[in-house]
Order: C-alpha cells, then sequence, then structure tokens
C-alpha cells in the first residue's frame, strides 16, 4: 500500500506543475508526520494500559501523564500540517 502512494505520488509530480507538485510533497510530508503521530499515540496508549494493569491505584497519575504525551504527539502532526499548507 505504501509502495503504490509512493509511486502514484511520484507520477503526479512528475507530470504535473510546480504548484501541483509542491502540494503533493506538503501532502506526503502531512502523511509521514501523521503516521509517525499515529503511531506514537497508539504506543503511548498501551503503554499506559500496561501500567494501569500492573498498578491500578496509579491510574490517576497515569492517565495524566498520558493525556500530556499524547497532546504532544498530536501537536508534532499539527506542526506538520501549518509547515506543510501554511506558505500558500
Amino acid at each position: 500500500m505504501m509502495m503504490e502512494l509512493i509511486t502514484a505520488a511520484s507520477e503526479v509530480a512528475a507530470t504535473a506543475a510546480p504548484v501541483v507538485a509542491s502540494g503533493v510533497n506538503g501532502s506526503l510530508t502531512l502523511g509521514v508526520a501523521g503516521a509517525g503521530a499515529a503511531v506514537a499515540i497508539g504506543m503511548i496508549g498501551g503503554k499506559a494500559v500496561e501500567a494501569v494493569g500492573r498498578n491500578p491505584g496509579a491510574y490517576g497519575n497515569i492517565m495524566t501523564l498520558g493525556i500530556i504525551g499524547m497532546a504532544l504527539a498530536e501537536a508534532i502532526a499539527i506542526y506538520a500540517l501549518i509547515i506543510a499548507f501554511g506558505g500558500r
């Protein structure tokens, strides 16, 4: 699936005008940053569930730290959105 997307993006970039090609590059950048943020959020959530399973009494502290970590990971995707499409 990923190779098909990369191939399609390169074909569009090769045949399109420079403005469209820069949009494809911005979309690719945003897709990679979004995928990285999604992986990070999944890992944070999974580790939080493991931690609560080991020590249910620390649920409140673990939840607070998990939400802060997820918000920071999501901020990376928002920064990529601003960088990828902010110059237009």
